[in-house]
């Protein structure tokens, strides 16, 4: 638990800085998003997913999720509005526009795959009742 205290923040740092820097090197927003979702996991491994479930709100997931899809939307759909093409960063009148633009896009998707991998890891710790039939036998 006390190793969980101690390396979270940098394992959430390194999630930020592979989602940031992967318009320029190796990484991206579904690498970023992964390394930043399995966060929550570490904690709900050291001090137990009930307590970590009832710490996190459901909603802040869904937030999370829809945060991300919200952010990919408005740079792609910005760019038509400007009279560009879809995701055309050079539509907006930004000095490098290309650069933001895709870290924005990189962060968006890194909040998306953050939040599902969150949102699954819960869904399936919830189980299922083992009398319940896994397929329709009809």
């Amino acid at each position: 638990m006390t190793t969980v205290r101690v390396v979270t923040p940098f394992i959430l740092t390194l999630g930020l800085f592979v989602m940031f820097h992967g318009a320029s090197s190796a990484g991206g927003g579904f690498q970023g998003g992964a390394i930043a979702g399995t966060v929550v996991l570490l904690l709900a491994f050291a001090f137990g997913i009930g307590p970590v479930r009832d710490w996190l709100n459901p909603a802040v997931i869904l937030g999370l999720i829809a945060v991300g899809v919200g952010t990919f939307v408005a740079v792609a759909l910005g760019s038509l509005v400007l009279g560009g093409e879809f995701l055309q960063y050079t539509a907006y009148p930004v000095p490098h526009a290309s650069k933001y633009g895709i870290e924005l896009v990189e962060l968006g998707i890194g909040a998306v795959v953050a939040g599902i991998i969150t949102g699954l890891f819960f869904l399936i710790a919830a189980g299922f009742e083992t009398g319940e039939p896994m397929e329709d036998d009809t």
